[in-house]
């Protein structure tokens, strides 16, 4: 098999990549069979993490009645905060270890699921809360053994958090996101229903749709996997890896889905949108839960770890906030911009996925192309211009910068290497686009 020369090995670079599957079900009236699952997996009592506005829906009906009629006994948490932090992990922990439960179920976005990823890791293997965060937050500790079985049912599409071992949190003392990452929080089964999609507000979509597509070009872009040390055992192998062949062939995909899909979603959505777009972020979920995101995944935790006064159409929060996608859009056409040069192949491949035409395209014009179309389909729906459109000036610079560089695990996965001059330019770029 002859690979892309972008894996060409470098002195002392891995030779190899782990491919870590998760076990998926998807398609129209899968949340139906989540208690035949749930009892398929051993369960006979098990904690139901659902995000409150859930409560009562349909999809919440689905859920808890084929819970009944499996036999499984069930207990709901319905105290999610949107975009969870280290308190909201806390006491979902403190729920999980007072229940004597054999299994876990989640019904909601990114941050119901990540909570209840929180919840059964620290209620099996309880320790010292910094012990499993991300380094250098945390001591990035890896658990010792296998959790309890948990089912992830999202509602929505962007973070497909019921594909990978993450679960990512805002930690308020410090004023940043961070996470935690280990293979072994990965759901025992994601179960994707699209029609879930269709009572999002627009532009909850749109920070989804968006959310995909950083994941799977950042994925696409990351650091190949050729260029990280090889590990001395092989089962020390991070959970992102890089770029690999597996997440290349997911990721552009699901760029594909996005580019094709997102804008009529946003304006003048149908069924077979939802289902694509819903299908794109399985896609990238597998892709970056293999190779990992970078640089505006990880600009996108201070941006809003700092924010002070902004919250967006269509979350219920009853604190300033600036919604993942959002954060993480708003950084992406600066990044490309700077990170274009480093495989301008790759970034004329996504900007073509993306819609662009790149007939006429040299490899100079990449990441500008790119940042373009981008842009583009941040106007047509509805996204915030830049930084300033979410609250945030010039003035805000060192902190942003700050904030943003203890994200190392994501800044070393980009395609070039990152200073804090570098960090601080493409904050400045950011600024605004139109």
């Amino acid at each position: 098999m002859s690979l892309s020369s972008y894996f060409t090995p470098s002195p002392g670079g891995d030779t190899a990549f782990t491919v870590e599957a998760p076990k998926i079900k998807f398609g129209i009236g899968s949340l139906k069979e989540v208690g035949l699952d749930a009892k398929g997996l051993g369960m006979t009592r098990a904690a139901l993490f659902v995000d409150p506005k859930i409560m009562g829906t349909a999809p919440f009906n689905q859920v808890t009645e084929g819970l009944q009629s499996a036999g499984v006994d069930f207990t709901v948490y319905d105290a999610i905060e949107v975009e969870p932090t280290d308190t909201s992990f806390k006491a979902a922990t403190a729920f999980a270890s007072e229940g004597n439960f054999d299994g876990f179920i989640s019904l909601g976005g990114g941050s119901t699921m990540d909570t209840c990823k929180a919840a059964n890791l620290y209620s099996t293997y309880p320790d010292d809360f910094l012990a499993y965060v991300n380094a250098p937050v945390g001591q990035a500790k890896q658990p010792p053994g296998p959790l309890k079985p948990h089912i992830a049912c999202p509602t929505t599409f962007g973070t497909a958090s019921e594909c990978t071992g993450i679960a990512i949190f805002d930690f308020v003392e410090m004023e940043l996101k961070t996470g935690i990452a280990s293979a072994r929080l990965r759901p025992a089964l994601g179960v994707l229903d699209p029609q879930v999609l269709k009572t999002l507000p627009a532009m909850v979509v749109a920070a989804n749709g968006f959310d995909v597509f950083s994941h799977a070009f950042e994925s696409l872009t990351a650091r190949p996997y050729t260029h990280r040390e090889a590990p001395a055992d092989p089962s020390k192998r991070p959970l992102s890896q890089g770029a690999n062949p597996y997440s290349d062939l997911a990721c552009l995909q699901a760029i594909k889905l996005v580019g094709g899909n997102l804008v009529q979603a946003v304006n003048d959505p149908t069924d077979e949108n939802y289902e694509a777009l819903m299908f794109a972020g399985m896609l990238a979920g597998i892709g970056f839960g293999n190779a990992g995101c970078h640089l505006p995944h990880g600009m996108s935790y201070a941006v809003a770890g700092l924010v002070q006064d902004y919250t967006a159409q269509g979350w219920a929060s009853n604190h300033p906030l600036v919604p993942h996608g959002i954060s993480v859009i708003v950084n992406a056409p600066a990044v490309f911009r700077f990170t274009g040069d480093a495989c301008p192949e790759r970034h004329l491949q996504g900007a073509e996925a993306m819609g662009a035409d790149i007939s006429d395209a040299k490899p100079e014009d990449a990441g500008a192309l790119l940042a373009d179309r981008i842009i583009e389909m941040m106007k047509a729906t509805g996204i915030p211009n830049g930084l300033n459109g979410v609250g945030y000036s010039e003035e805000d610079l060192d902190k942003l910068v700050d904030k943003a560089w203890p994200q190392q695990r994501l800044l070393v996965n980009a395609p070039k290497s990152v200073s804090k001059d570098d960090l601080r330019g493409i904050f400045v770029d950011a600024m605004r686009y139109w």
